[in-house]
């Protein structure tokens, strides 16, 4: 890992081709989008498509608009004794998203990482995505086109995410890198960001999902649910939680079936085999401290009064109330964003969203006699911490 970083940090645009070859098996004459690919790659998307997608990104923008409007922090400030005192409120100037190109594409990844960042103000958005064999994806770009990304590169892994941070002759560096990735990717991003160079928006573990179900929930919605979870990823984490024993049974039973007729039945298996499990509880209210120890990125509360759950329920990334609210509402087309604590952290993290892409400035203005009221207390504490200096440049303006 550090080999790559370092490498892509000394040689720039030769380290990303050569690792592009290595990794993704091809050579790009330009490691940047041209206007001609872009053409021939947005001819291949359907009408259906662009209609879809478009549907997609306006409910996304407008759920973070509200968020901006309701819920964001603003620019603020307040008289205080001779002192002008407040914050300053301002979007990040130039940001990059990842977006995964491996095991499946994800348009919609696109437009849960792009959207909000438009919606805060962000001046430029950098998208990096893997082009195995030299492929691109038609439906990603067409998703990079309507969210307004403004450029875009076909590079992918911890050579991406290196570029991104220390920026190279074609690739601009950014200030913030969000979006998720495998097991590399997420490792680079924590050491970029722990050496300063970025701020990035979590670690991204491999998707989870809790189901808290009783005897009103369909075996064979629970099973789908499941699956629709493991077929992302070999360690992706799927669990039921119920107190009704033959629900359980049934959804086992579903889930064999189920898997017959898909499509990443070999991933969806080996996922459910190790993070599959299912666990019969006394009641729903052992069921929700139980969640709450997990902290899941999804969870669903598959019950006949769902709402009655929530002052039991702590940490969650998204929670997915009653029997017509699948993960897969919030994933596509619902309008919250997709992006979510994993692995734990919803203990402590929240989903990705407009904030993510806004930075905070102190404003502090004092009259000569504002800071004359506070001298003498800023030169005893600077005496306490042995700084001198700093009593004296508050002393000579204050006499």
């Amino acid at each position: 890992m550090d080999e790559i970083l370092e490498s892509v940090q000394r040689r720039g645009d030769v380290a990303l081709r050569a690792y592009t070859k290595k990794f993704d098996g091809h050579s790009p004459v330009s490691l940047e989008v041209t206007a001609q690919e872009w053409r021939q790659a947005l001819q291949k998307v359907s009408q259906r498509d662009w209609q879809v997608l478009r549907l997609a990104a306006k409910r996304i923008a407008s759920f973070h608009q509200r968020q901006k409007k309701i819920a964001a922090p603003r620019s603020w400030q307040f008289n205080d004794q001779g002192l002008v005192l407040g914050q300053r409120v301002t979007p990040l100037d130039r940001v990059g998203i990842y977006v995964p190109g491996g095991r499946a594409t994800y348009p919609s990844t696109v437009l849960m990482n792009a959207l909000p960042a438009r919606v805060a103000g962000v001046s430029e958005i950098i998208m990096v995505t893997p082009c195995l064999q030299g492929r691109i994806d038609p439906h990603t770009l067409a998703a990079a086109k309507i969210a307004g990304v403004d450029r875009v590169f076909k590079i992918g892994g911890a050579q991406a995410v290196a570029a991104l941070a220390y920026g190279t002759k074609s690739v601009p560096r950014v200030d913030k890198i969000v979006g998720p990735g495998n097991i590399f990717v997420a490792t680079a991003k924590s050491i970029v960001a722990a050496r300063g160079l970025v701020g990035i928006d979590g670690f991204a573990g491999p998707t989870e999902v809790v189901i808290i179900a009783d005897e009103t929930a369909r075996p064979d919605w629970i099973a789908a649910d499941l699956i629709s979870q493991a077929e992302h990823d070999p360690n992706a984490s799927a669990i039921l939680l119920s107190p009704v024993a033959p629900l359980i049974t049934a959804v086992k039973k579903e889930l064999a079936q189920q898997l017959k007729q898909l499509d990443r039945k070999e991933i969806a298996t080996a996922a459910l085999r190790k993070q599959g499990k299912f666990i019969q509880v006394a009641n729903l209210r052992e069921a929700c401290e139980r969640s709450n120890q997990i902290a899941p990125e999804h969870l669903e509360l598959l019950v006949n009064r769902p709402k009655s759950l929530l002052p039991w329920i702590r940490h969650a990334g998204a929670i997915f109330l009653g029997h017509h609210s699948p993960v897969a509402l919030g994933d596509y087309l619902a309008g919250p964003n997709h992006v979510l604590p994993t692995a734990g952290t919803a203990r402590f993290a929240s989903p990705l969203g407009v904030a993510d892409f806004l930075k905070f400035s102190s404003i502090i203005a004092a009259t000569s006699r504002g800071l004359s009221q506070l001298a003498a207390p800023i030169q005893t504490l600077a005496q306490l911490e042995g700084l001198t200096g700093h009593g004296k440049s508050v002393k000579l303006r204050a006499s």
